[in-house]
């Protein structure tokens, strides 16, 4: 009787084992850069304590390339989670293309400023040194996602040096810009600071003036044609517990008080 007891508790834990694997999901993730360093080092949590995976795919808030979020799902492609500038997700669910109330706030994130590693680091400690550096620069590159977008059409004008700007400066697509300056092909580079920071070969010089910052709000909501609901709903949760905020802010994030 005691062997056959030991059996049958063998069996029930094997069985319950099956029951979980059968449950588990693959979870596709669409996520854009300015979060994608914290969503990258949360996600195994999420996974070990589910038992559900992660399929990550990356591309821009917005923009006309391919990759960007919004143009895949135009094309029809499926997702369980989008993570982005949260405009461009209230777009989306203008669009129908997010479930409305699925929206969540995950942190917001400052404009920083790197230089090729090695290289001086230039003063931005005040708004008349700031403009200083940048006037005196010979080439300066920014993102194509919302912080490219405010530094082309707002930072510039602010500064009032959109004039001497306008022949060195320029929009660099696809790509983290910090990249382009850890190569040489620019002197300074802008960018989120969550995206700046885990690029090798630059060094962060710190986030630009208060008086000329922009804040980008970054959210995740779930698709209309997601196959898996629940289970992002439970990844939103995760992402935006007070339990990870350390890692989104260890990512150059900003908490959100909820």
């Amino acid at each position: 009787m005691k062997a056959l007891s030991i059996n049958l508790a063998a069996f029930a834990l094997i069985g319950s084992l099956l029951s979980s694997a059968a449950q588990a999901a693959e979870l596709t993730v669409m996520t854009s850069g300015g979060f994608t360093a914290a969503y990258k080092a949360l996600g195994p949590g999420f996974a070990k304590d589910t038992g559900n995976t992660l399929d990550t795919i990356l591309g821009p808030s917005m923009g006309k390339a391919p990759e960007a979020i919004p143009n895949r799902l135009a094309k029809g492609e499926k997702a369980d989670v989008v993570i982005m500038v949260g405009y461009a997700l209230d777009d989306l669910i203008k669009q129908g293309k997010v479930i409305p109330g699925s929206r969540v706030e995950l942190a917001d994130s400052p404009i920083g400023m790197v230089v090729r590693a090695g290289a001086d680091k230039p003063d931005i400690t005040s708004l008349d040194a700031f403009k200083a550096t940048l006037l005196k620069a010979k080439s300066v590159a920014y993102s194509d996602s919302a912080s490219g977008v405010y530094i082309e059409q707002e930072m510039f004008k602010k500064l009032g040096i959109e004039s001497q700007l306008a022949p060195k400066a320029k929009m660099v697509p696809k790509i983290p810009v910090a990249t382009v300056v850890a190569n040489g092909e620019y002197e300074l580079g802008f960018q989120q600071v969550a995206e700046l920071l885990p690029v090798p070969g630059v060094t962060f010089v710190g986030k630009i003036p208060t008086s000329v910052q922009s804040v980008t709000r970054y959210a995740a909501g779930i698709p209309v044609n997601a196959e898996h609901p629940a289970e992002a709903r439970a990844l939103l949760a995760y992402l935006a517990s007070p339990a990870a905020q350390p890692v989104v802010n260890a990512s150059g994030l900003d908490s959100i008080a909820h």
